[in-house]
């Protein structure tokens, strides 16, 4: 019987050995797409029909990524060698310390621990586990993996599902849309949040960050947005949607590439924020050692600034934020502290809604405003959720009334930030801002890591 299973196994082994290598091996993929392959300003094709390029068809100028040495810098004395440059080599010489210290932390624990899905023992390990993901996408959901090519060189490994109908006159509303997934810091679309979407019949394109698996390059904030920048590229001039029927689902880390679409491309459809964080510093100070605090605060800002929240507010279309209850990851609590409630609280996906709030509805989100919406952050279920409701006796049909009037007196598209509520009473400044708190986020009671339910994923609110 051994004698019998032994070769059975042997061929298994093989298999999955060649499946993760054929899989995996990416560097010998021909290129399929190109980030100047469309063009500039060259329209592009629609699935069904013509479509504008407005809004998707201009030239971005994205910020090379990571930044020069700091020696290198400071050595750059300008061309006429006068006082000022000589000056600023001086000024930069007493920053040299803590400038090569910041670049250094950047190049490696920072980087280590921001995107530990780029390290390339732990993609090593995981080999197995993401080969078999990637069987199933392309054979249990007839997926289509694509390689780009960045701005910056890197070569982006993709995955399509098309659930757009094939049939004549069949309307398929969910399939004729299109959500490109921006995964964690330690997630790929082979095992990723992509599977949420893909079971409630969109269709999907998923991504992996320069460094993750199959792709190249080092995930810095900058090499990001170049990955994600050819990604829409790749979903409008080859796969034929238009930007208005693309919706970006970031989750957690990926919230950040998520914006940076939604702030570049205004025509957007819509976008999915899932456990994400408003910026990256409150997080950073949280966890490490507060004799680190100048290092941390400079690295951040030079190296990884992940300003989520200030992309949101330059954007103008439609936003879902998803808020985890039991989120573990995005908290400045204290380390280690149980509390439920308290982790709630501190939950940084609060200031991204107050953030994006206060921009978009000033007027509204006066200091009565403000304090109604962080009254209703406090709610941790459903059932508080509908008594904040009761006590500041929400009528949803008035609030729509309101916000709709002030947008038909507009006259021409949706422009934030809106004076809507400029002339009413503060109870019903209050009334407003818990109605729009409810409707730009949705509680969803799970932990950080866990997959949300196709139950969960939802479209943002339109008015």
């Amino acid at each position: 019987m051994c004698v019998l299973c032994f070769p059975k196994a042997l061929a298994h082994v093989f298999k999955t050995y060649f499946m993760a290598s054929y899989y995996f091996e990416f560097g010998n993929w021909p290129v399929d797409f190109r980030w100047d392959e469309a063009g500039g300003h060259s329209n592009p094709p629609s699935h069904g029909g013509g479509g504008s390029s407005r809004g998707h068809g201009r030239q971005i100028l994205v910020k090379e990524a990571s930044g020069p040495c700091p020696l290198a810098s400071v050595l750059a004395v300008g061309p006429d060698g006068d006082r000022s440059s000589v000056w600023n080599v001086f000024s930069s010489l007493k920053q040299m310390p803590s400038r090569l210290a910041s670049y250094v932390m950047a190049h490696s624990l920072g980087r280590w621990l921001l995107y530990p899905g780029s390290v390339f023992l732990l993609n090593q390990a995981l080999l197995p586990v993401l080969a078999k993901g990637q069987a199933r996408l392309l054979g249990e959901y007839n997926g289509k993996r694509a390689k780009l090519v960045a701005r910056d060189g890197n070569k982006i490994d993709t995955m399509f599902v098309d659930r757009r109908a094939k049939e004549t006159g069949r309307v398929e509303q969910r399939g004729n849309r299109l959500v490109v997934c921006c995964e964690g810091n330690v997630s790929f679309y082979q095992w990723g949040c992509l599977f949420t979407p893909l079971r409630t019949g969109y269709s999907v394109l998923g991504w992996n960050h320069p460094g993750f698996a199959g792709s190249t390059g080092k995930p810095y904030p900058q090499n990001d947005a170049n990955a994600v920048d050819v990604v829409i590229r790749y979903a409008i001039h080859r796969l034929g949607f238009k930007i208005q029927d693309i919706v970006m689902y970031g989750w957690s880390l990926g919230g950040y590439s998520a914006t940076w679409v939604a702030m570049n491309y205004p025509m957007l459809g819509a976008l999915i924020l899932d456990a994400t964080f408003d910026d990256l510093l409150p997080l950073a100070l949280n966890v490490m050692p507060k004799s680190w605090k100048k290092l941390v605060v400079r690295t951040v800002k030079e190296h990884f600034n992940l300003n989520v929240g200030e992309q949101l507010c330059k954007y103008v279309g439609p936003v879902l934020l998803i808020r985890r209850t039991k989120d573990e990851v995005i908290t400045t609590c204290p380390f280690g502290l149980e509390d439920q409630i308290a982790n709630l609280r501190c939950n940084r996906a609060n200031a991204l809604l107050v953030q994006l709030l206060e921009h978009r509805y000033p007027e509204v989100m006066t200091q009565e405003g403000l304090e109604a919406v962080h009254n209703w952050l406090r709610a941790a279920n459903p059932k508080q959720e509908e008594a904040m409701c009761r006590r500041y006796k929400i009528n949803d049909d008035w609030c729509v009334k309101e916000l709709r009037d002030y947008k038909c007196s507009l006259g021409h598209g949706t422009h934030f930030p809106w004076r809507v509520g400029k002339y009413i009473s503060s109870r019903q400044k209050q009334q407003i801002a818990v109605f729009l708190a409810k409707k730009h986020m949705k509680n969803v009671e799970a932990t950080h890591w866990s997959l949300l339910k196709p139950n969960d994923f939802q479209m943002p609110w339109k008015l």
